[in-house]
């Protein structure tokens, strides 16, 4: 009985000290505002760190297949000090940023697109001189760090960002995906002095990019508040929230979402979507799957003219998929990611994805297994044909799988190129990943002159993998990129999507433009066309004409032709927002593009460009079409002074919140260790000991009483 009383007295404590600790989040409120995640306050190594807060707002319109974003990040200075504030953020791979305003009080600020060092030097001289500045640098085409100078003490700063962003077809339904958490990335140890090891096992050291090695530094660092972490994991749970509008052509079928939930209005060909609860954790990415009721097009063109002049988009369905006896037999490379980041419920669904695919081994096909954390590991010497009994060996192999240790994605690749290909079969390599890797460009570089005839597919396994890394990966390796939740039916999506392990549909596909003569057509290397997907091609023309594109391809070896009738006019014309967005989403591509030859072997790249003269197109572009890039960013400068001692400020993170599902061990040791939000007072410490010393000598009494009794 005794034990029961202290348990409820000691809980009723712990109720208090949560009372105590949310009264003291909410003191020095900005009156007639609420705060957007409460105080928070943090100490490392014995000193006291108090962070900024940062919530998102999306609002998306997607016609078609074409998406405008605007998102407005709202800065707040919850503390007593002015801040410099650093938000690392992520966007959608092919997002192209194009606008950002920056709103202090009741001035809004116009951002004006800068090259990266000219950006940086107007932002830390609006820092000195105390104005508030906001500089938006992208460090990966998903990864970008919004910094906030001069944020004071209990004010707020809103910066909105514009972007538009392609809305691809994957397996026959459209898939708009917000990314909206950076997960941790692990960065390799030097190799020194540079030292690579090439195919046939040695060492060789690297050579200066001045001699064509590409030069892309690492990503910036996690922030040291990490919610889940080092900060409490429900401090901040409603930070961002989604509003999409969907109109199309024709009706619009099932619209889900398979990581939030939603509440879905309207009918026929418009549709409108919000989160259910509002606001949500921003802790995993936000995918949003929609279908198109009317009959399949298997070409369709959409163009946009201005003062730049003519820009098109033409996009095409892939024909039938040939019979399953038509296609040759496979050699199947999984490759497996068994990092400490994939521990838990992304190994399992790893497993669950080996397994189906595994099973559905053909007669005549052959398959190896590569694991790979930090050093990896193959489940034989060579390829094995896929017979009952080596198909059974295989799966026990995977089910003994652990994860554990850093993500060293070049010696697996390397593991995985460095045997010789079984004759007369097609070969596949099914990459599983979280992506989590800081050293993108070294990867990319190595894979890509190893490829041959390969195909490669990449798996990303998690609620926020690293995307860009993934679809590179299948677009180099003229494959696909599919994602796992393991976080919801594992086990289902696993396997759903071991049984699409099929080959393209149109390979070797070429455009005969029939008297158009574009300039500028992207991507500079047409991938390959799988069921279920759509293939966009864009550009750029003069005049008004009318001509019949032919596109050519070969269906399982044999050739196929699709006639398209095309009409263009480079006049002016009133376009609704999405098509306006063409010729952004064209300069985008056309960095992606670049950037695509930049981290590839000079030999390999699609136009004769040094790194130099890459770098200046890149920058060019970006300063043409007012768009973010490795070398181009965003800034915005307040004219007021709001801060009389800017050397007062102090530098800190917004905190991010951990991807659902990774594990602590993810992130190393590079986040220090710290706690909470703000600290009770000392009194309640001193009657929580005053508690747990009752309870102990009521304990002690109770243990003598019971001794003398028997």
């Amino acid at each position: 009985m005794f034990a029961r009383r202290f348990v409820i007295l000691l809980l009723g404590s712990f109720a208090l000290l949560s009372s105590a600790a949310a009264r003291a989040q909410t003191t020095n409120t900005p009156q007639g505002e609420e705060m957007l995640g409460g105080q928070m306050r943090a100490v490392v190594n014995g000193e006291t760190l108090q962070l900024p807060l940062a919530n998102s707002d999306f609002t998306v319109s997607v016609d078609g297949d074409l998406a405008t974003v605007t998102l407005v990040q709202t800065f707040e200075n919850p503390t007593d000090t002015p801040l410099n504030a650093t938000y690392l953020f992520p966007l959608n791979e092919a997002a192209a940023v194009y606008g950002m305003t920056m709103e202090v009080g009741d001035e809004v600020v116009e951002a004006r697109i800068r090259r990266r060092e000219q950006a940086q030097a107007e932002f830390q001289q609006a820092q000195r001189e105390g104005r508030a500045a906001a500089l938006l640098t992208q460090h990966r085409p998903n990864m970008f760090t919004q910094n906030v100078a001069n944020l004071m003490p209990h004010q707020r700063i809103r910066v909105t960002l514009r972007y538009a962003q392609t809305v691809p077809r994957v397996d026959g339904q459209y898939e708009l995906v917000l990314p909206l958490v950076v997960g941790p990335r692990y960065n390799p140890p030097e190799r020194s002095p540079a030292l690579l090891v090439n195919d046939g096992g040695e060492a060789q050291t690297a050579t200066p990019r001045e001699s064509g090695q590409w030069n892309i530094g690492p990503p910036p660092p996690q922030p040291q508040g990490v919610f889940g972490l080092t900060l409490p994991r429900e401090i901040a749970p409603e930070r961002v929230s989604i509003a999409v509008n969907l109109e199309a052509g024709m009706a619009i079928g099932q619209v889900v979402s398979p990581t939030h939930d939603v509440t879905v209005t309207g009918s026929g060909r418009e549709r409108n979507v919000v989160l259910t609860r509002g606001r949500v954790i921003d802790n995993r990415d936000f995918i949003l799957r929609y279908t198109l009721s009317g009959a399949a097009v298997q070409a369709g063109v959409v163009t946009h003219a201005d003062e730049r002049g003519g820009f098109f988009s033409l996009v095409l369905e892939p024909p039938a998929s040939p019979a399953e006896s038509q296609i040759a037999p496979r050699e199947m490379v999984f490759v497996l990611d068994t990092s400490g980041s994939m521990a838990g419920e992304p190994i399992e669904a790893s497993k669950a994805f080996m397994m189906r695919a595994l099973e559905n081994m053909r007669p005549g096909d052959y398959f190896r297994i590569v694991s790979f954390g930090s050093t990896p590991r193959e489940f034989s010497a060579g390829p094995v044909p896929a017979t009952r009994e080596n198909v059974a060996r295989g799966q026990a192999y995977v089910r003994g799988l652990t994860a554990d240790g850093g993500t060293e994605i070049v010696p697996a690749m390397q593991q995985a190129f460095s045997i010789a290909q079984q004759p007369n079969t097609l070969r596949l390599v099914v990459f599983l990943s979280d992506g989590y890797i800081g050293n993108e460009a070294e990867v990319l570089s190595y894979m890509a002159p190893r490829l041959g005839q390969a195909r490669v597919y990449a798996f990303g396994v998690g609620t926020s993998v690293n995307r860009y890394l993934l679809s590179e990966m299948a677009r180099r390796g003229r494959g696909f990129a599919r994602y796992i939740d393991p976080t919801e039916t594992a086990f289902q999506a696993a396997t759903d999507l071991a049984d699409h392990l099929g080959s393209p549909v149109l390979t070797d596909i070429s455009i005969d433009w029939g008297g158009l003569n574009p300039t500028g057509v992207t991507p500079a290397i047409i991938p390959d066309l799988f069921a279920g997907e759509s293939l966009r091609l864009m550009g750029r023309f003069t005049g008004t004409r009318t001509a019949t594109v032919t596109v050519r391809g070969r269906i399982n070896g044999r050739a196929a032709t699709l006639p398209v009738r095309v009409t263009l006019s480079d006049q002016p014309s009133t376009t609704n927002a999405t098509n306006s967005a063409i010729p952004i989403v064209w300069a985008r591509s056309q960095v992606s593009d670049l950037m695509r030859d930049y981290t590839s072997p000079a030999e390999l790249r699609s136009a004769p460009l040094s790194e130099n003269e890459i770098e200046g197109r890149v920058t060019q572009l970006g300063l043409d079409y007012a768009l973010v890039t490795q070398w181009t960013s965003f800034v915005a400068v307040s004219r007021r002074v709001v801060n009389q001692r800017p050397g007062e400020a102090r530098d800190a993170n917004v905190p991010l919140p951990m991807p659902e599902g990774v594990p602590e061990s993810a992130y190393g040791q590079e986040v220090a260790q710290f706690g909470g939000a703000s600290a009770p007072e000392p009194g309640f410490y001193a009657l929580l000991v005053l508690l747990l010393t009752m309870g102990a000598l009521g304990f002690r009494r109770r243990s003598v009483m019971v001794v003398r009794k028997r």
